[in-house]
């Protein structure tokens, strides 16, 4: 069960995220909802490459017969959190500008004033 942890926690952040986009209204929680999801695909890639045991794949003299931690999901994990840092920033300097344009941030109150 300890060893499917990260999987079960992989669904909790997924599951809440897509949870939060379908029925939340609040712009500040629709980012919030996007930011689990990364996390959660995050979670994914680092469990993926995770090897029980091994080492991690920037110490070069490992003795022989012991594994190495995959190194792949590791840069993928790290290109995705720059790329997610990026995306929220964008998603709440939106956010601002509408709650400036319309003094709300309800996205049904917003598509009403639209206009």
């Amino acid at each position: 069960m300890i060893d499917n942890f990260p999987f079960i926690a992989v669904i909790i952040f997924v599951g809440l995220g897509i949870y939060t986009l379908m029925f939340k209204k609040n712009l500040i929680k629709i980012a919030i909802g996007v930011c689990l999801i990364e996390n959660g695909v995050n979670l994914f890639l680092i469990t993926l490459g995770y090897k029980k045991g091994a080492v991690a794949p920037i110490y070069t003299q490992v003795p022989s017969g012991q594994s190495m931690v995959l190194p792949t999901p590791q840069a993928l994990t790290l290109t995705s959190i720059v790329i997610g840092i990026a995306t929220t920033a964008l998603i709440l300097s939106i956010a601002m500008m509408i709650y400036k344009h319309y003094s709300t941030l309800d996205t049904e109150q917003v598509r009403r004033l639209r206009g």
